[in-house]
């Protein structure tokens, strides 16, 4: 066997991993893909003559190649997105698909996706890292060109905004289909009342339609408001059907079979938190 085959095999071994991290890095399953392929090549040419820990060396290889897409994508931008929601990953079946069931070992929602986009790279950088991938502030500091107490100052500034951005779900899925279910029929039924029941007050929505669509992308807070965008779109709720939405309760529209928006949901206490809705038609064709 030659050390390329050998690398290679090593190489998708750690794939699930390696794809896990550049999600959470990038909140994009294309891009995720992009970087660990990039990453790959880069590994191919370099080898592992020096490499003692090969599972923590790709990981930081990886790192780096998503902190240099994120700061790319940083300076492309003009100004910055009004709404953008992460690509979902959605299972519609019985179960996660076993291809994304790393993506998801600790059910990163989308809700925190959208918080981890805004912060610096660097920060997203070392609270990914090392807040889910356990890697030490040693190894993160010289990604981020910092000191380890440097890095472990970015994660906890990251840290904080991460816990001050979003509730935290409800784990129990039976919990979290009760409420969908009452959402869907609220929305059914054209309930107002009810409808706002079921939200914390201080919810918020986020609809990205897409940069072709940009006038059906908002942003929304407060339930009352929320309510009537529901309302708004009643007549399609006979689309609707529950999905698993990155692990956890939420919905997918598909009228004529073919999706139209992903509808995830942070619920907490028994109350919607946070819908983001991803109803760009490119991207849904892309991911569903």
């Amino acid at each position: 066997m030659t050390d390329t085959v050998w690398l290679a095999e090593r190489f998708e071994e750690h794939r699930p991993r390696l794809r896990a991290v550049a999600y959470r890095m990038l909140g994009s399953l294309a891009e995720a893909e992009d970087a660990v392929q990039e990453s790959w090549l880069r590994v191919a040419r370099a080898g592992t003559d020096d490499v003692t820990n090969l599972g923590g060396w790709l990981t930081t290889v990886v790192a780096r190649q998503c902190l240099n897409m994120l700061r790319s994508r940083t300076a492309r931008r003009e100004e910055p997105l009004d709404v953008h929601v992460p690509d979902p990953v959605v299972s519609t079946g019985d179960g996660i698909d076993p291809a994304h069931q790393a993506l998801l070992a600790d059910s990163v929602g989308l809700a925190l996706l959208v918080v981890l986009d805004s912060l610096d790279p660097a920060e997203r950088l070392a609270l990914v890292l090392h807040d889910m991938f356990a890697v030490p502030f040693d190894e993160i500091a010289p990604i981020v060109g910092r000191t380890p107490v440097a890095a472990r100052q970015l994660a906890s500034r990251a840290r904080r905004r991460v816990q001050g951005g979003t509730p935290a779900p409800d784990p129990d899925l039976t919990r979290q289909r009760k409420v969908v279910d009452a959402w869907l029929e609220a929305s059914r039924r054209g309930d107002f009342e009810a409808l706002v029941a079921l939200l914390d007050p201080d919810a918020v929505l986020r609809v990205d339609g897409g940069v072709h669509a940009a006038a059906t992308s908002k942003h929304v807070r407060g339930a009352a408001e929320i309510a009537r965008q529901a309302l708004l779109f009643a007549t399609g709720a006979q689309f609707a059907a529950p999905a698993l939405i990155n692990g956890t309760v939420g919905i997918v529209y598909a009228p004529a079979g073919r999706a139209a928006a992903v509808l995830a949901f942070t619920i907490s206490d028994g109350r919607i938190h946070e819908i983001d809705i991803l109803a760009d038609p490119q991207r849904l064709r892309e991911l569903i």
